[in-house]
């Protein structure tokens, strides 16, 4: 309950902050909630599939790069000879911008779901898998000699200590991600696309039809809000053990 009333008052001020923005701006292109929030309703049958479509796109990205990233992560982190070949090759590829590989995956995949999906996954794969990696590094040596002087193997060590002390710098790292993935889904939807909630904003924006834009625009915000909750209450569910 007191979650729910912290996201409405922050709503509140949200949309507050909007109209006088719109206001004080006095621009077509910033529409006030008044006029855009009736553009929900009016275009409904048109934004609930692409809505799910989008939706299809990030969660089956955020998926597909999490589940390699993370057991490599695990590995590169406990392993210091794997870490010594693989951190150069990290270190040269994690900053380059993503983005920038979407004609390239539109040549070979096409413009359907695939090159959408591929690129997220590509950029969800680089921050789990350094963000995992770091925190299977950090485990305290301490608590793996317990546990081994106990008689567990390897992959008990695996399965108790370095992966439930990595889960939380995991789901943070997918919390920051869900920004990223849908941001870079609305560049691809946008450049290469004719469904989803990218390619309706920018074909608002092309009709110069700016309270249909905005529409587009919060649906495609609370997308991102959705993912972030899901993956907070996946969180607390996974590591009540924190709260312990």
């Amino acid at each position: 309950m007191r979650r729910f009333v912290s996201y409405m008052l922050a709503l509140v001020v949200i949309l507050l902050g909007w109209h006088l923005t719109s206001l004080a701006l006095n621009s077509p292109a910033l529409p006030t909630p008044v006029q855009t929030l009736p553009m929900l309703q009016k275009f409904a049958p048109q934004l609930a599939p692409d809505f799910f479509i989008s939706f299809y796109r990030v969660i089956a990205a955020m998926f597909l790069g999490t589940v390699i990233a993370m057991p490599l992560g695990l590995a590169v982190g406990r392993s210091p000879r794997l870490d010594a070949l693989l951190a150069p090759i990290l270190y040269i590829l994690y900053p380059i911008p993503k983005i920038v590989l979407l004609p390239v995956l539109l040549v070979l995949l096409g413009l359907a779901d695939a090159p959408k999906i591929v690129l997220i996954a590509i950029t969800i794969f680089f921050q789990v898998l350094v963000t995992v990696r770091d925190a299977a590094k950090a485990v305290p040596m301490g608590a793996v000699l317990s546990v081994r002087s106990l008689g567990a193997s390897r992959l008990d060590i695996f399965a108790h200590v370095v992966v439930p002390s990595s889960l939380p710098d995991l789901f943070t790292a997918l919390r920051i991600s869900s920004g990223t993935a849908v941001a870079i889904l609305f560049f691809a939807e946008a450049i290469a696309g004719s469904t989803g909630l990218g390619y309706f904003i920018v074909d608002s924006w092309a009709m110069i039809n700016y309270p249909r834009m905005f529409a587009g625009i919060i649906l495609m915000a609370l997308l991102g809000v959705v993912l972030y909750e899901a993956f907070d209450f996946a969180e607390r569910r996974l590591t009540r053990w924190r709260n312990g």
